[in-house]
């Protein structure tokens, strides 16, 4: 009885000079644990009781005394005795099962006889009529043990997206962003896949799709997707957004928006935000999202292109084609290919076999030396290359580059062909004025050095009518 009034007593002063709660309810136990303690052994002692009540209250004794230390010191020994909070790798559950553990030894040190006399048949009895419960308990203590989320994280789990709210004994408890509670067995739990939202980094991505029209350049789309969301403050900074082409749809080319965010509990009002802003970005642009449609096309469909007049406009402005008549420039403008480039590809690539020149009608690019990729001009509306390729049939002697999305007139060889079998005099027109180009180009290129004399005019005309075997 001293004892466990002194226990008491020690508990009682432990509890006050704790501030964990966790720590304070444990000795509070543990105290109630230590008082019954000192009431059975008042009662046992001075008390008038039957002897076969005093030996069926005696044994009882030291089990109320090793619970108590056991508990006691469990809850002294695992928690922090300045912060109100329970540690990581002891929650409830675990200390608990600690607890549990090493009582069960003790008892079992102590009615060793009672206890081996009836474990086989206890074993039995439980393992059928607790197997369930049994089974969410250890998965439940797995769970603890093993961290793959905590309290607060959202995950997803049975098919369920939710914010974990309690981790009992038998169940995990989600909360759903429609506010209901889904309780997942730990037994089944434990045997499910597990997306964690919050873990490794509390930063997820979320992805939307949107279409645009076939008329519009991929480039120009993304870039105005990006600009859209550019201001969007609820993006993570470090990691910007990423606009890709997932799709030729039937009626629209499909993007994925691709963006990051540290707050998943609002991803359906992210997506709203970046489909409003993208479709207002769409609006300011002149990108068209289009309606699901179907076209049926009887007869030949006429390609898409650059339209004759702009074509004709652009020929004109090439040099060596400024001396043709209006007649000989709308016969060439039809025989040219209306072809797109990307910013970052190569129209043409140096050393290559070329049989065709082009005219740049809308854009920019950059012509580079390879293998060094030394920048030697830049390239804007109007501007042409590759006639050499054309007229002689020279490799290409250096890298053509589309700096940004670049619409080009292609004259390919056959096509040209054709154009002075039809006009005779352009042959002279057109050769006169590129040899004239090209010695320039050389002058301006040997800055001095010595240099090859430049091709006369007669000897390279002379050169293109074999070549174009005329």
């Amino acid at each position: 009885m001293i004892t466990g009034l002194a226990l008491l007593l020690a508990t009682l002063l432990l509890r006050l000079a704790t501030a964990n709660r966790h720590v304070r309810g444990r000795l509070l136990a543990t105290a109630v644990v230590f008082a019954a303690h000192a009431a059975v052994a008042a009662a046992t002692t001075f008390g008038s009781l039957s002897p076969g009540l005093r030996d069926t209250l005696t044994p009882v004794l030291p089990l109320l005394l090793a619970f108590g230390v056991i508990n006691g010191l469990v809850a002294l020994a695992v928690n922090p005795w300045r912060v109100d909070r329970v540690p990581d790798r002891f929650p409830n559950i675990v200390q608990d099962t600690i607890v549990i553990v090493l009582f069960a030894i003790v008892a079992t040190v102590i009615l060793q006889e009672r206890i081996f006399a009836t474990t086989a048949v206890g074993a039995v009895v439980i393992g059928f009529a607790l197997q369930d419960t049994l089974g969410n308990l250890f998965a439940g203590l797995a769970i603890q043990i093993e961290k793959p989320f905590r309290v607060g994280h959202w995950v997803r789990i049975a098919d369920v997206d939710g914010q974990v709210s309690e981790i009992t004994w038998r169940a995990t408890k989600i909360r759903t962003k429609a506010g209901n509670f889904v309780i997942v067995p730990n037994s089944t739990l434990s045997k499910d896949t597990i997306t964690n939202y919050s873990e490794p980094t509390i930063e997820c991505r979320i992805e939307v799709e949107v279409g645009a029209s076939y008329d519009v350049a991929p480039n120009l789309v993304k870039s105005t997707i990006l600009a859209a969301l550019r201001d969007d403050p609820a993006l993570v900074a470090v990691r910007p957004p990423e606009v890709l082409l997932a799709d030729f749809a039937s009626s629209a080319i499909t993007y994925r928006v691709r963006v990051w965010t540290t707050d998943f509990s609002n991803d359906e009002r992210q997506r709203d935000r970046m489909r409003s802003a993208i479709y207002y970005g769409f609006r300011r642009a002149g990108v068209s999202i289009p309606y699901p449609i179907q076209v049926e096309y009887q007869g030949d469909v006429p390609a898409a292109g650059t339209d004759a007049a702009v074509a004709q406009a652009a020929i004109r402005r090439v040099d060596i084609f400024a001396a043709l008549s209006d007649e000989a420039v709308t016969q060439l403008a039809q025989v040219a290919r209306s072809l797109t480039y990307a910013a970052g590809e190569a129209i043409v690539r140096q050393g290559e076999v070329g049989a065709s020149m082009f005219v740049i009608v809308r854009g920019a690019a950059v012509v580079v030396l390879e293998p060094e990729q030394r920048e030697v001009a830049r390239l804007g509306e109007g501007s042409f290359f590759g006639e050499m390729s054309l007229l002689t049939g020279a490799t290409r002697n250096a890298t053509v580059r589309a700096t940004t999305d670049v619409d080009v007139l292609e004259i390919q060889l056959e096509a040209f062909r054709t154009f002075v079998l039809a006009n005779p005099a352009a042959v002279e027109v057109i050769g006169t004025a590129t040899a004239k180009r090209a010695a320039e180009l050389q002058q301006a290129r040997a800055s001095g050095a010595s240099s090859a004399a430049p091709e006369a005019a007669a000897s390279f005309i002379d050169r293109v009518r074999r070549f174009l075997r005329l």
